[in-house]
């Protein structure tokens, strides 16, 4: 899938223009995301120098994305003034959705989910629990990697 990520309050706490303290797990979730073969696309009001100041903090974690604040790399300047704003991706991962931004487990899980098929509302509300084997698995993607019956 694509999935459009915002920065501030998404990736990093609010400290906009600065780069704020990081949100734990969201760049290992990220990656994770991306070795599960999703495109990502940051998403962010930053423009200019604040954006490369998220590009490269993002960089300096391993973290790269498949463009920035445009659908795909180029797409500004191929298309200039006739661009549409819409982004053409399966997901958006924002603190500003409905209820806030859910931990990266939940996170991760809701994005597996979508991926599968399965319901990611489910998923968020806590409805599909993890099986009685995948919930003794350790570690960050010990549980969640772990399949929803």
């Amino acid at each position: 899938m694509i999935i459009a990520i915002d920065f501030d309050g998404t990736i990093v706490e609010h400290a906009y223009p600065d780069i704020g303290k990081p949100i734990p797990f969201a760049i290992e979730t990220l990656l994770q995301m991306q070795k599960d073969g999703h495109k990502l696309i940051l998403w962010t009001v930053r423009r200019g120098r604040l954006l490369q100041d998220a590009i490269d903090y993002c960089a300096q974690r391993g973290l790269y994305f498949y463009a920035e604040n445009e659908n795909y790399r180029g797409e500004d300047k191929e298309l200039g003034e006739d661009i549409s704003r819409k982004l053409g991706v399966e997901l958006f991962i924002d603190d500003r959705n409905l209820g806030g931004l859910p931990d990266w487990g939940t996170i991760y899980n809701a994005v597996k989910a979508t991926a599968e098929g399965t319901n990611a509302l489910k998923v968020m509300a806590g409805q599909l629990p993890l099986s009685g084997t995948e919930a003794k698995k350790r570690g960050l993607f010990g549980v969640m990697g772990g399949r929803r019956k």
